[in-house]
């Protein structure tokens, strides 16, 4: 008889985390991660705006494509479709450019749907995982660890 191989879970132990974007709810869903005990590298245009997850113990990178290859796990949560295309697609900064097989993408931002059937077609691709996983619950929400996905 065959047993199918354990898949360990994801802890603070054996998952490297990355984090694009961090504004006010962003802020709130990665610090309970660092809370938890997660290492999280982080990426954002308004390095003010990283400066409490760094103060938290987060490690700022300088691209996309930079916290991808320091990460198993990559969330990004940005502003319109034209920002997830780049932080995620671009083909020398984006996420997919430096995420290794058997990675993890999520993208928490409201967009395209179309968008997002590109991004698991271009993660498939490299042996990744893409996941559409847009949240609400405002900054509350984030704050109180209620976010909503859809």
């Amino acid at each position: 008889m065959t047993t199918a191989p354990v898949t360990e879970l994801m802890s603070p132990s054996n998952t490297r985390v990355g984090w694009i974007g961090t504004s006010i709810m962003e802020r709130y869903m990665c610090g309970h991660l660092l809370k938890a005990g997660y290492t999280v590298t982080i990426f954002n245009r308004t390095i003010a705006k990283a400066q409490p997850l760094l103060d938290m113990g987060a490690h700022l990178i300088d691209s996309p494509q930079a916290v991808a290859s320091e990460s198993d796990v990559v969330f990004s949560i940005v502003g319109y479709p034209s920002d997830v295309r780049h932080v995620i697609l671009h083909p020398a900064s984006g996420v997919l450019s430096g995420l290794r097989p058997g990675g993890i993408m999520v993208d928490m931002t409201t967009s395209e749907p179309s968008l997002a059937c590109e991004i698991s077609v271009a993660a498939s691709s490299k042996n990744c995982s893409a996941i559409n996983a847009p949240v609400s619950g405002r900054y509350r929400g984030a704050k109180n660890g209620a976010v909503v996905g859809w």
